[in-house]
């Protein structure tokens, strides 16, 4: 992919305003629409039995995280995924804490195995313990496999599930199973602030709204979301999350497509 196509994606999420289906968790929902609204995009966040399938259906994007687990939940993922499924809207997924506990990680095999994911996006230890690996994880917040190779788990796991996977971390991967880009763009303090990678799903979510090659949409996505935290901490330094929250919210709307051609490092490593 060339930069010229990621600028003039994200060029288009803020033209078209597309609509964002999140199922998402309780910690995380009121930052989550703050920061698709700062992006460009259009979040709703709908999660009753009774309706969630007629928002899938109409929405240009179903996010769908598991963050607080239980089986309202669970059944909501998978009525919402599943008229997704049935009327093209792609469905990303993010299976907070897979591994944590043993219903944690039966509970994201469920929704695999009952819905069509089209993006799954994890760390190292979530990806993992999802397709049937075993890795470390502290609760939901879940580090990286020590040794872990990223782009050979993102691309183990999108040939086992037939999707497009993301693994995040130091440097975040992207695979189809054939073809596997390196992102290399970010900064710690994103860690220091819950919900970053929660509202990176999200913001996949958009852009894999108006982009149908869902390995070019995931790949601008987090360029776009490293640079703009990249461009945050230099305003709030790195030694203040809560400064840099709202400078990063900031940065997701300021964020041109000058500086993503400008600061984007995106590699395809295989």
């Amino acid at each position: 992919m060339n930069i010229e196509t990621s600028i003039e994606l994200l060029n288009r999420v803020r033209e078209q305003k597309p609509l964002v289906h999140n199922i998402t968790n309780v910690v995380v929902t009121n930052f989550t629409a703050n920061g698709l609204l700062a992006l460009g995009a259009s979040p709703v966040m709908a999660y009753a039995h009774e309706e969630v399938a007629d928002m899938a259906k109409i929405a240009g994007a179903l996010v769908v995280n598991m963050g607080t687990l239980d089986e309202q939940l669970i059944e909501s993922i998978l009525i919402a995924g599943r008229s997704a499924n049935e009327h093209g809207v792609p469905v990303i997924f993010d299976p907070v804490g897979a591994g944590a506990t043993p219903y944690r990680t039966a509970a994201a095999k469920r929704i695999l195995e009952g819905i069509r994911v089209s993006v799954l996006r994890g760390n190292a230890a979530e990806v993992a313990n999802v397709i049937g690996g075993t890795s470390e994880i502290k609760g939901v917040d879940a580090g990286e496999s020590a040794g872990a190779d990223g782009s050979l788990l993102a691309r183990q796991a999108a040939s086992l599930l037939n999707a497009v996977v993301v693994v995040t971390g130091a440097d975040d991967y992207v695979s189809d199973g054939k073809i596997t880009h390196r992102i290399s763009n970010g900064t710690p303090l994103l860690t220091a602030v819950t919900g970053t990678g929660c509202l990176l799903t999200s913001v996949i979510g958009a852009f894999a709204a108006v982009e149908k090659d869902l390995m070019t949409a995931a790949a601008t996505a987090l360029a776009f979301y490293g640079v703009a935290a990249e461009l945050a901490v230099e305003i709030s330094g790195p030694n203040h999350p809560g400064t840099f929250q709202v400078e990063f919210l900031n940065r997701l709307h300021t964020t041109t497509g000058e500086d993503l051609g400008s600061r984007a490092v995106i590699w395809q490593i295989g």
